[in-house]
């Protein structure tokens, strides 16, 4: 098993719908650009039958520096988290 690119989705989009690639490219990175812009807001981005994007903040914590075992804080700090949708995740359990 492999990774997927962005050049290698790009190649995809290409391939099956008869794009250009500067058109497959254009595409990809508006969606990007858009679901960027959006969770910088603070906005859930939701993908019906793919999943959902979300940003979480977290509280600072108390952690420690593993290399010399001095315990620091963690600051707090926003993080995206994704959840698949049902509809894929059974997908994804039915192949196993």
């Amino acid at each position: 098993m492999g990774t997927l690119t962005k050049s290698g989705i790009i190649d995809e989009i290409v391939m099956n719908t008869g794009l250009s690639r500067k058109e497959a490219s254009d595409g990809i990175e508006t969606f990007i650009e858009i679901i960027k812009q959006a969770l910088e807001k603070k906005k859930s981005v939701s993908i019906s039958g793919f999943g959902k994007w979300k940003v979480r903040q977290k509280t600072a914590r108390r952690g420690r520096n593993p290399k010399t075992a001095e315990e620091i804080v963690i600051s707090p700090r926003s993080v995206v988290t994704f959840s698949l949708s049902n509809v894929l995740r059974s997908k994804l359990t039915s192949k196993s």
